[in-house]
């Protein structure tokens, strides 16, 4: 195997699937990335880690046909130090060392031989009756605003998964632990003709909206093929497998009004949090927040290190009312909200409070409060 290829380029491709490799590999070639020749002067990057699998194709010079699997940290690494050249990659046939030069720096590093990569990750077939396209820009959005609240725990647990369901030119997308629930809607062009509705892993889609950066077209084509999901660009294809069961109904969690609302400006609320968390018990990350008279009192303390308070002005009129939340949670919301002023629909202790931007985005964010004691 020997190509020539520009060092940029390769970097860009190596940084797209490295994130698939495994953290955990059984197998030590899942730590890898498969480096394969193609026609027309191009590779293949391939990484998995059996549940997400990421490919992308690059320009090179190709002299040579071969492929090769190398330690996607190591090569990541040697190739970011490199100058700004072309980088010519060469192995002998049968060979797990690659040579890997440009100008004066040769590094020679070694492989795991491509026959011991999964092969079942290339067995997949793109029925296109099943695939649609899907503008990107609103898609991203979406996945930003709404995946934050999924549960970080078991892959295979539904609520580590985001419904994306698309719906007569409207995309929903949602997430919730159990503690608190994110929503957005966004209006998208698609040519999906029917309700579909995915459960996706977050892993997924977070890594494609960290990848998004790579991709140069406005739309992506979806397809399902029984518990796969596929997102194609024309440079890179993400495999994933779905989620299966049923989703909770979240949207009839989502109270149709709240009898109490305050508006309060979104960064001075960041503020206050971050400056009265210092005091938090690092156990609860507990925040007391008393709403009254135009007014927010927040509050936090730890028996041994001592007490915090801050205060901010708000609209707020109803009757007083003193609630508690896990900071984090509100924060995590804040800062997807893309508007100056925040809508805190309330309404008892310990009743789900929402949180809405002050605009036309049609973002919601359900947090369940903590008990008092």
């Amino acid at each position: 195997m020997k190509f020539i290829i520009g060092k940029e380029d390769l970097l860009n491709g190596i940084r797209i699937v490295e994130r698939a490799t495994s953290q955990k590999a059984v197998q030590p070639v899942l730590y890898n990335i498969l480096i394969e020749t193609l026609e027309n002067n191009k590779i293949r990057l391939s990484a998995t880690d059996l549940v997400l699998t990421v490919i992308t194709t690059v320009d090179a010079q190709v002299q040579e046909q071969g492929k090769i699997t190398l330690p996607a940290k190591k090569l990541n690494e040697i190739v970011s130090k490199l100058g700004n050249d072309l980088v010519t990659f060469e192995a002998e046939s049968e060979n797990t060392n690659v040579s890997i030069t440009c100008q004066k720096s040769k590094f020679d590093i070694i492989g795991i031989s491509a026959n011991e990569f999964p092969a079942d990750i290339f067995n997949y077939e793109i029925d296109e009756s099943k695939c649609f396209d899907v503008e990107l820009k609103p898609f991203l959005k979406g996945i930003h605003q709404a995946g934050f609240a999924a549960a970080s725990y078991e892959v295979s647990n539904l609520l580590s998964g985001i419904v994306c369901d698309f719906n007569n030119g409207i995309l929903e997308i949602a997430s919730t632990d159990g503690n608190r629930l994110a929503r957005v809607r966004e209006k998208i062009t698609s040519d999906i003709s029917e309700q579909t509705q995915l459960i996706i892993p977050s892993r997924t889609l977070n890594e494609l909206l960290k990848m998004s950066s790579f991709i140069e077209e406005d739309s992506i084509k979806i397809c399902k093929d029984k518990s796969t999901i596929i997102f194609k660009s024309e440079k890179i294809t993400t495999i994933s497998r779905l989620l299966e069961g049923q989703f909770p109904r979240y949207n009839q969690l989502i109270p149709s009004e709240s009898p109490k609302q305050a508006v309060v400006n979104v960064s001075q609320l960041i503020s206050a949090l971050e400056r009265v968390s210092v005091m938090v018990n690092d156990k609860t990350s507990i925040v007391k927040m008393l709403f009254a008279d135009n007014e927010l009192t927040l509050s936090a303390d730890t028996p041994d290190a001592g007490k915090s308070e801050d205060k901010i002005d708000i609209e707020y009129d109803a009757e007083e009312l003193l609630i508690a939340f896990n900071y984090r949670f509100v924060l995590d919301a804040l800062r997807i909200i893309e508007s100056d002023n925040v809508i805190i629909g309330l309404n008892a202790p310990l009743s789900a409070t929402v949180l809405k931007p002050q605009s036309e985005d049609d973002f919601i964010c359900l947090i369940m409060p903590v008990q008092i004691r």
